[in-house]
């Protein structure tokens, strides 16, 4: 009996001591959850914080640090060049399709910008040739200043985590005068609220007013006919979208440089080798110069052509100015599914290709 006895002390002490490190244990890691979970609060609302911050651009009345940057014809221009004069100070690329679709309606304004006392300027982190060719092609004729991505204007806060366009419009001192202005239709806005309402030139013959611009930029809509194209791929032939009709066709448009792009690409490979018998044809429209693109081809083994479009000519046409993107078009020609943004929506389209072309 006593040794009964001693053995179910044992076992109870056993229990005891267990129960207690259960409870310990149990205590530290609630602990460390409080912990963690304070520690991801405080990260998303620095997360939140600084998003909000780059999104409201430098407060009305800050003063940008004056500059002294290169221009692409390889002069050098400050920001006291243009003391005296208002400045509508763009951030801006020529690979930003929605620059692209920016720039011929700032060389519109520019003359009534000029008659109002605003001088505009563009900033760009691209390169000269680039740069040139969109300001020559586009009829803009202003400063067109290049800095690099450490330049106290990224680095200290006017264009810091902003995307292109995005600008500001500084006052005779260089304060900001205006809150910052992100996207295409906010620059113009602001353009126009710089002139105001004093005298304009008078418009071109043939030039549309800038409130009659009616330019597609959410893509096109299902039931939209697909706009054809004849364009050469990396082989040096020239491919039609015609020549695909009595097919089902999976668009995408891509660039070399796209981290996206690079993850689809593998995906887009497998899907053509299981269905390019099974009445879905790929075609793939790429931005950029060949030999990149011809890189990007044999490094993923792409065996379905690949076209080049002249930066987003063939984009803007449809609509669209990002990548990657897809479009569904049917045998006749015409869209089937609004467009598809990212790797899994233009996934998605697969299947639904190959059962329209089953019906």
């Amino acid at each position: 009996m006593q040794g009964n006895s001693a053995i179910l002390t044992i076992i109870a002490f056993q229990a005891l001591i267990l129960f207690s490190l259960w409870g310990i244990l149990y205590q530290v890691v609630k602990q460390q959850g409080r912990i963690l979970l304070r520690l991801d609060q405080l990260d998303h609302r620095a997360v939140h914080v600084e998003t909000e911050r780059g999104q409201q651009g430098l407060e009305v009345g800050t003063t940008i640090s004056t500059f002294r940057l290169p221009d692409i014809e390889g002069g050098m221009v400050s920001l006291e060049d243009f003391r005296g004069k208002h400045v509508l100070l763009v951030y801006w690329g020529p690979n930003c399709g929605f620059c692209e679709l920016l720039a011929p309606d700032l060389a519109r304004l520019q003359g009534d910008l000029r008659v109002a006392g605003v001088q505009l300027v563009l900033v760009s982190q691209d390169d000269a040739q680039a740069n040139r060719r969109l300001v020559e092609e586009s009829g803009l004729k202003c400063p067109t200043l290049l800095m690099e991505g450490d330049h106290p204007l990224v680095v200290q806060g006017a264009f810091r985590e902003m995307g292109t366009p995005s600008a500001y419009l500084l006052d005779e001192q260089g304060s900001v005068s205006r809150p910052l202005a992100v996207g295409g239709d906010a620059i113009l806005a602001l353009a126009m609220g710089a002139i105001g309402d004093r005298p304009r030139r008078g418009r071109l013959p043939g030039e549309r007013p800038l409130n009659e611009s009616r330019i597609e930029r959410n893509g096109l809509k299902a039931g939209t006919p697909a706009p054809p194209f004849r364009l050469t791929d990396l082989r040096g032939e020239t491919i039609a979208l015609e020549d695909y009709r009595g097919r089902q066709v999976l668009l995408v448009f891509t660039d070399p440089n796209c981290g996206p792009c690079e993850v689809l690409a593998p995906h887009l490979v497998r899907v053509h080798r299981e269905h390019r018998d099974n009445g879905l044809a790929l075609l793939m429209v790429a931005r950029g110069e060949i030999e990149e693109n011809r890189h990007k081809a044999d490094k993923y083994g792409f065996e379905f052509p690949v076209v080049l479009q002249e930066r987003w000519k063939l984009s803007r046409e449809y609509g669209i100015f990002v990548v990657p993107v897809a479009f569904l078009i049917d045998e006749e020609g015409v869209i089937v599914k609004d467009v598809a943004r990212g790797v899994d929506e233009i996934l998605a389209l697969v299947p639904q290709g190959l059962a329209a072309g089953r019906t």
